[in-house]
C-alpha cells in the first residue's frame, strides 16, 4: 500500500491588489491633483478587491487593504485641496 506524504500548507501571502492599493494610496499624496485623484480612486478599488481576497484562508492583506481604502479617501480630499488651493 502506497501512502502519500501529508499535504504541505503554504503560509498565507499578501494579495497583489492589497500591495498595489497601498502603493497607489501613498503615491496619491506625492503627485499633483489630477493624478492624485486617479490614484486615490484606484487605491479604493484595489483595496476593496484586496479585502474580498483576504477572506480566503491562504491570503493576507485585509488590514492593509482597509488602511489603503482609508488613505485613498483621504487622498481624494487632499487632491481636492490641491486643486482648490
Amino acid at each position: 500500500m502506497t501512502q502519500l506524504p501529508p499535504a504541505r500548507r503554504s503560509q498565507p501571502a499578501f494579495s497583489i491588489p492589497s500591495i498595489l492599493a497601498m502603493i497607489c494610496a501613498v503615491a496619491s499624496f506625492a503627485v499633483g491633483a489630477g493624478l492624485g485623484f486617479v490614484l486615490a480612486i484606484l487605491a479604493i478599488i484595489l483595496g476593496g478587491i484586496g479585502v474580498m481576497l483576504a477572506m480566503l484562508p491562504q491570503t493576507r492583506g485585509g488590514i492593509a487593504s482597509v488602511i489603503s481604502i482609508l488613505a485613498g479617501a483621504i487622498g481624494i480630499i487632499a487632491a481636492v485641496f490641491k486643486l482648490v488651493f
